[in-house]
């Protein structure tokens, strides 16, 4: 079995050490699905993300999977942006944008504005959820949110305040039996350095108690605080410890999610 490039990228960061960091490993020959697993457990990163290169890695449209420690998943903002990053910066750094073949359709990277990497995302529209279910979200986080709704990747509680969101507790257990993940948001009027809105983000069902920076999250905030802002181009902030920068441009059925990328690790992942 050949051994394997690899990189480790600190996405939606602007600095090195921050943002969410994500392993990206380039595959020329396939690997069985329990061997890129044990990779992604190996990695022990919220995410490590497979791409297909085996046509070359010029090809118009390249393979994309991703990898918790524990399960394959649906879908990966960070670790997105990080093997796009990767591909425009250290292997064909004259090419403008890359897109993806993926569970979750065709996604695309391209160069943004200064040193950002921008993600076109399909956008997903909050839903109402039912009395039981913002019950047992609300027991899970610990607080009465303003607002509960629903997205494809978690449940989404708005809270009063940034501070809140920055000062939430989650029981992770009983937020790992909503058979769902949980995002914490406020408006970020509050911030030392104000954004639009602030987020956190708890997946412990999938390995990550909670997820630094989380792009695909993104794909239900936008539209959400959109509607709620009278606005579609925001700037956001996720407030883990890590912490990180985005931006964000809603346009019809698809979200444009912005930030910059560090890489910091290149080697070999010997198999």
């Amino acid at each position: 079995m050949p051994n394997l490039p690899l990189y480790q990228v600190d996405a939606f960061a602007d600095r090195p050490f921050a943002g969410n960091p994500a392993a990206v490993c380039l595959l020329e020959t396939p690997i069985a699905d329990h061997v890129l697993q044990a990779i992604a457990a190996e990695n022990n990163l919220s995410e490590t993300a497979f791409v297909d290169v085996g046509r070359g890695p010029a090809e118009e449209v390249l393979g994309l999977r991703w990898f918790t420690p524990t399960v394959e998943v649906d879908i990966c903002g960070h670790a997105t942006l990080a093997a796009g990053f990767v591909l425009l910066t250290e292997i064909s750094p004259g090419r403008p944008k890359v897109t993806f073949e993926t569970r979750s359709g065709l996604l695309s990277v391209e160069r943004g504005a200064g040193a950002e990497m921008a993600l076109d995302f399909p956008a997903s529209r909050p839903e109402p959820v039912d009395a039981e279910s913002r019950g047992r979200v609300a027991r899970a986080i610990g607080t009465g949110p303003r607002e509960i709704v629903r997205g494809k990747v978690a449940y989404y509680a708005e809270l009063e305040s940034a501070a809140a969101v920055r000062a939430a507790t989650p029981d992770l257990a009983a937020v790992a039996a909503l058979g769902a993940s949980v995002c914490l948001t406020a408006a970020g009027a509050d911030e030392p350095d104000p954004v639009d809105f602030v987020s956190r983000f708890f997946a412990p069902a999938a390995g990550i108690p909670e997820d630094p920076v989380t792009g695909s999250a993104h794909c239900t905030l936008a539209p959400y605080w959109a509607a709620r802002l009278r606005k579609t181009r925001l700037r956001a902030r996720q407030v883990s410890h890590r912490g990180g920068e985005l931006s964000c441009a809603l346009d019809g059925d698809r979200v444009r999610i912005g930030g910059a990328c560090q890489l910091v690790l290149t080697g070999t992942f010997r198999v």
